[in-house]
């Protein structure tokens, strides 16, 4: 089974004419239909938002495009918040969801009206020693730990991640919160990664709704929000069956109605914070096929490596590839297929079978569109990609420029042969 680009070999040499390869092609339709559906399927809802997690594609072209549609920013760092500034979004368009969180950057999103989210107990007096006084609203994060199943399938272990506060921390942090004059409460909680199911939203809304309503019984707070963060995944594997957002918004709905509304909590928002769900798959890593090695295996050198797409390498992660205007060729030989990288885990896939790849043809490398060129970093003095929108009329739009030599070099300005670098 195979999975079908959004650009044609056609289109990709028109591109290459003016933005020579690799570089990181974003699909616009696809883009405004996926963030079109996902606030249908929430739509029951009157205060749903989606915060956009700009960890995961860090453009402000991308974000502004979500933010046609009401989405917000979800921040895990300064320089995050200052991008969300520099596009407009502050005040309750940003969510602040860090860990190990220096103070000053608690007051940075406090300053921007942002809301902060409690990775942990002891941050309610880092905020109130960076910013006075703690916010009228504030969130903490839940980690229940343990195992977290769905039917009998183990999706993760909350008990092992570092994130968020215990059953006992997150009464306890609710608690001290009040007492300090928090007026609206949120509660987050972020339990799996790319879950390619329809039931993980579901569960972890009644868990979070069944916690939100005992914390209402129990200790009078104002629950405003629920954020069901990230997690849903994307089908990386041609044969995976993608997750239906409409399926997944209404078992959210059948929850919400089950446990918060006769509790009286019918007015509770519903937050989400996603990533890869929203760009993944309307992004492509395109590169050009520039060697190829007959050893031991069959290698095929193209012009991207890790510093492009970093998946592959550190996780073992699949990528779908397309050798574009091969699509109906057999895929009858096998491949190792390498950037040059001096690591040898910098490959794209490992005995891929694939149409026979012959020098200048362009590969396409799918579900690219997140932690993609995010991940990306510099090892072997490479350089990183230029980002390029694929527009709804067929034009294309460059968004980032390719880095050079120039920008590589510019942080060693403090050295006397800073000069003579750049000049060449």
């Amino acid at each position: 089974m195979a999975k079908t680009p959004f650009v044609t070999k056609e289109k990709v040499e028109e591109i290459a004419a003016s933005y020579p390869t690799p570089f990181h092609l974003y699909d616009e339709r696809g883009i405004r239909e996926n963030v079109s559906n996902l606030k249908k399927a929430f739509s029951w809802n009157k205060g749903y938002k989606e915060y956009f997690a700009v960890k995961a594609t860090p453009n402000p072209f991308l974000i502004n495009i979500l933010r046609e549609y009401g989405c917000g920013c979800d921040c895990s760092s300064k320089t995050e918040l200052m991008m969300s500034k520099t596009i407009g979004a502050t005040g309750d368009d940003i969510m602040f969801s860090s860990n190990d969180t220096p103070i000053e950057e608690f007051k940075y999103c406090n300053d921007l009206g942002g809301i902060i989210n409690l990775d942990d107990i002891t941050h309610i007096e880092a905020v109130e020693k960076a910013c006075g006084k703690l916010p009228k609203k504030m969130s903490c994060r839940y980690n229940p730990g343990g195992i977290f199943k769905i039917s009998n399938d183990i999706m993760d272990n909350p008990g092992d991640a570092k994130y968020g506060m215990t059953t006992e921390q997150i009464y306890e942090a609710f608690r001290i919160l009040k007492e300090k004059g928090v007026e609206e409460f949120g509660i987050h909680s972020f339990l799996c990664s790319n879950t390619v199911t329809n039931e993980y939203y579901p569960m972890l809304a009644k868990l979070l709704f069944e916690l939100a309503a005992d914390l209402k019984a129990k200790l009078g707070v104002h629950i405003t929000f629920i954020n069901l963060s990230g997690g849903i995944g994307i089908p990386y594997l041609p044969d995976q069956e993608p997750n239906d957002i409409f399926v997944i918004g209404e078992g959210v709905r059948k929850a919400y109605e089950e446990v918060l509304t006769p509790a009286g909590m019918d007015d509770v928002a519903i937050y989400t914070e996603l990533g890869r769900y929203m760009l993944g798959p309307y992004g492509g890593l395109v590169t050009k096929a520039i060697n190829e090695k007959h050893t031991h295996k069959e290698y095929i050198g193209v012009d991207a490596c890790a510093v492009n797409l970093m998946r592959p390498a550190i996780y073992g992660a699949y990528h779908h590839i397309t050798v574009l205007g091969k699509e109906n060729e057999p895929s009858d030989n096998k491949y190792d297929v390498t950037g040059s990288l001096c690591e040898n885990c910098d490959k794209f896939a490992i005995d891929r079978m694939l149409p026979k790849i012959e020098m200048g043809d362009y590969l396409f490398i799918h579900d690219a569109g997140a932690h993609g060129f995010s991940m990306g970093y510099n090892y072997n003095g490479k350089l990183k990609s230029a980002e390029i929108l694929l527009k709804e009329d067929g034009s294309f739009r460059l968004i980032r420029r390719a880095e050079t030599p120039k920008d590589y070099f510019s942080t060693f300005d403090c050295f006397d042969f800073y000069n003579d670098l750049i000049s060449e």
